[in-house]
């Protein structure tokens, strides 16, 4: 069993595998289009998180994770407790394409575009100044996007639009700004 991370599996996830392969998922776009209402925010002040979007034509870089043998059960008991929290993510099987030029069926977590806490379309300063307020179970949201960012880096997977949003971010907890959306 395989598992695509394009956000906090890629740093935390928190699962046993004996395989990590960069990877391409073609027809998704990695964004902060999924209102957090427990992980990186509350009810009363939602916070944002990543989810894949459908958009023909786009590709989203990521990791590839290959389960322990013996462990595919325990590790979609322990993924689905934490990414279906809310049932905002929809759990799908998709072909993901891994740097050796592999071809593997990946389980992977994309938002489901009907469920209210779905909220594309946020400007890239609207995104800042809720990432850079917002805090739940899991931590403050900035330190979410903070370490996404830094091991997309490590990888070697660019995304402009995560380093501009990082780079707002902390130009906005340095200011101590506040949202009232």
């Amino acid at each position: 069993m395989w598992v695509f991370g394009y956000g906090s599996l890629i740093w935390d996830p928190g699962f046993d595998f004996d395989e990590r392969v960069l990877a391409r998922l073609d027809g998704w776009h990695r964004c902060f289009c999924m209102r957090s209402l427990h992980h990186r925010g509350t009810v009363e002040r939602p916070g944002l998180v990543l989810a894949l979007d459908a958009a023909p034509e786009t590709v989203c870089h990521g990791v590839a994770f290959r389960v322990v043998p013996g462990q595919e059960q325990a590790t979609l008991d322990y993924l689905r407790a934490r990414e279906l929290v809310t049932s905002a993510y929809l759990e799908k099987e998709l072909p993901v394409q891994l740097a050796d030029g592999r071809v593997v069926t990946a389980v992977t977590y994309v938002i489901d575009p009907q469920h209210v806490q779905y909220c594309r379309g946020l400007s890239l300063e609207e995104q800042a100044r809720i990432i850079a307020e917002a805090v739940g179970g899991r931590g403050r949201n900035a330190d979410y996007l903070l370490n996404t960012v830094a091991h997309l880096h490590e990888l070697g997977i660019p995304d402009a639009e995560l380093d501009w949003l990082a780079d707002r971010v902390r130009a906005l907890t340095a200011q101590g700004a506040s949202y009232d959306l």
